[in-house]
């Protein structure tokens, strides 16, 4: 049994007869009346996210867990599959299980997080950002620069990502994972 003080992202616990994982939560010390805590939980099973407040000292249980790299293999249609690195062993995942499944390339090593009470995998966590290669977008026009442009690109991944209007089809451009958002172009 773990109190809210232990409340970290990424943290799986069980609540409503489910297996939950941390991704936002915010310590709330009100000047008037007792601290919480204000979370957001995504559920492992279906991918749903609820938000939920939790008083201070509130007791959670959490789930022990495993993490292991796994290399991204394919998906075929309904099942991503996955190769661990150590030992050759093949998962195959449900799209609600990954946070960002469209920013996946194929070859891709993540960190996959695996409930060692029943070996079940729970969650995929990407790196923090991933390289793709821009295969479509619109021409930049000229003197449209002055402001903070965008404009919409497709990756190699099919993922739609707002890219400054510098970048162009070819460019390899380095996005953030967790918001799905482009950083920088990569320059050969």
């Amino acid at each position: 049994m773990a109190s809210t003080s232990d409340i970290r992202n990424g943290l799986c616990i069980r609540y409503n007869h489910d297996i939950y994982k941390i991704t936002e939560f915010l310590h709330v010390k009100p000047g008037k009346g007792p601290a919480f805590v204000r979370t957001k939980l995504k559920s492992v099973t279906t991918g749903k996210v609820i938000e939920n407040t939790f008083s201070a000292g509130h007791k959670i249980e959490d789930v022990r867990v495993e993490t292991h790299k796994f290399q991204y293999l394919y998906n075929d249609g309904e099942f991503y599959h996955f190769m661990n690195v150590e030992d050759y062993t093949q998962i195959r995942l449900v799209e609600s299980v990954l946070d960002q499944p469209k920013l996946l390339k194929e070859g891709e090593v993540v960190t996959v997080i695996i409930n060692t009470e029943d070996n079940a995998p729970l969650s995929v966590e990407m790196p923090a950002s991933v390289v793709l290669e821009i295969t479509h977008t619109e021409p930049g026009v000229k003197g449209n620069t002055a402001t903070n442009a965008t404009k919409p690109a497709t990756v190699e991944t099919g993922a739609e990502v707002n890219v400054p209007l510098f970048i162009n089809e070819g460019d390899k451009v380095r996005i953030e994972t967790e918001k799905g958002t482009y950083k920088e172009r990569i320059k050969e």
